[in-house]
């Protein structure tokens, strides 16, 4: 049986299945499902029907999470918007934000004070960083590295298959350095390096890596002139 502190404000039909933990004036929306072994800090704002702490499934063709750990941890002061769902072997951090209808897979690291953005999706494996921006229907692909300070426009798409499952491939998402900046649609190939403080325009495709401070925008992404 899951104790609920009196601090907590519940909404209709919360389900909490057993062995969870809830901290000091936490507020869970309407119809919200917090499935076992989810651990929630204190101060946290969990939104109408979200689904959190969700077990990792899948068939014999679909690769696993790298991480043990089968609970999902929030840090205190997060807040989680309406629809979001996040999988089990996540830690979030302390006072991020994710936005409405946003989608957090298993064995994901989000560090302080992030914004995941409306109906983001953010895949296994990867470690988002302090301080980061995903903005509105932004996908983060599995496998991937975001150091802190990094900016991901709307609908910026990356990938991390080279041989899109042709043949044996060990998946690798993209490298984004600190403080590098990622505009509006551009597309990320597998493996790619953005560098530290670098600027990606609006559309561009990235196929090869790109040094540090460097503005690039392009299909292929290319440094332009300063």
């Amino acid at each position: 049986m899951t104790a609920v502190p009196e601090s907590t404000l519940l909404g209709k039909n919360v389900v909490l299945e057993r062995d969870i933990s809830i901290g000091e004036n936490v507020t869970i929306g309407h119809n919200t499902v917090i499935l076992e072994g989810t651990q929630i800090g204190d101060y946290v704002t969990i939104g109408n029907n979200c689904v959190l702490g969700i077990q990792r499934a899948g068939n014999q063709r679909m690769r696993k999470a790298t991480g043990e750990d089968s609970r999902l941890v929030i840090q205190s002061g997060t807040a989680i918007g309406q629809l979001a769902s996040v999988y089990s072997g996540t830690t979030i951090g302390k006072k991020v934000f994710i936005g409405d209808h946003a989608s957090i897979r298993e064995n994901v690291s989000i560090d302080d004070e992030s914004v995941i953005g409306r109906g983001a999706m953010v895949e296994l494996n990867s470690t988002i960083g302090k301080a980061c921006t995903i903005q509105t229907l932004a996908y983060v692909t599995g496998d991937t590295t975001l150091e802190d300070h990094v900016f991901i426009g709307p609908c910026v798409s990356m990938s991390n298959d080279k041989y899109m499952g042709a043949q044996n491939y060990t998946l690798n998402g993209p490298y984004i350095k600190k403080g590098a900046k990622i505009g509006n649609n551009a597309s990320l190939l597998p493996g790619v390096t953005i560098g530290r403080d670098s600027i990606i325009g609006a559309g561009a495709a990235v196929t090869k890596n790109i040094d540090d401070a460097v503005t690039a925008a392009g299909v292929p992404a290319k440094k332009l002139n300063p």
